[in-house]
């Protein structure tokens, strides 16, 4: 069976939000220091790499990473290609003629490509979804929306109504991932973040194919 593992790797250096502390991994004790351990100190913002948003997150007294309903965040998914840049329109996901509900939508955007494997700048003119969009995907259904950067929202201007629009729906938002190598079409989704009482989390993700947990 093929695994599609859309998690971007962390590494030293890995871009973050403006104002966003760094990653940080030291090793307090390795072999090559004369220890028969090695110990890794791992210092990460929640919102880092491949990460989801609780609704927490935007949305005072929203839920929290492990109140999340892990139904959603298993399952069939959909992954759409968007090639252009900017804000993506409602009509880009009106055009793509999706079921209602289509309950997991995955954003593979050209624009995004490598921009959190080969940089460690961030990038602030990333694809991201339009307000008018977000509203359409809540309207449509849609419980579980990701991207390949690191925010849902454009950078310049809507970022915070988008993402009240989603979170605001109890709509989970998975951001980071790394969906280079994946066609566009129907899979089985798995992604599961740390369980942490927080507002966001790191999550590993990986496509299967679709139908592969059908009992």
């Amino acid at each position: 069976m093929q695994i599609h593992d859309i998690t971007t790797p962390l590494r030293d250096g890995f871009p973050v939000w403006p104002g966003h502390d760094p990653l940080s991994m030291t090793l307090p004790q390795s072999h090559e220091t004369g220890h028969g351990v090695q110990l890794t100190h791992l210092a990460i913002g929640a919102h880092t790499g491949t990460h989801l948003d609780a609704p927490r997150h935007f949305i005072r007294g929203g839920g929290l990473v492990t109140g999340l309903d892990l139904n959603v965040l298993i399952g069939p998914a959909r992954v759409v290609h968007y090639t252009s840049a900017g804000p993506i329109p409602a009509s880009f996901f009106a055009d793509l003629d999706l079921p209602n509900p289509t309950v997991r939508v995955l954003l593979r955007c050209d624009h995004n490509a490598g921009r959190l494997h080969d940089h460690e700048t961030f990038f602030e003119d990333y694809a991201a979804v339009s307000p008018e969009a977000a509203r359409w995907l809540v309207d449509h259904g849609v419980k579980l929306i990701g991207i390949d950067y690191l925010s849902i929202g454009p950078f310049h201007e809507g970022n915070r109504d988008v993402h009240l629009t989603l979170l605001g729906a109890e709509t989970i938002i998975v951001e980071g991932l790394d969906l280079r190598d994946v066609e566009p079409g129907e899979y089985t989704l798995l992604c599961l973040p740390i369980a942490i009482p927080a507002d966001g989390a790191p999550c590993r993700a990986v496509l299967l194919p679709a139908g592969a947990l059908t009992s």
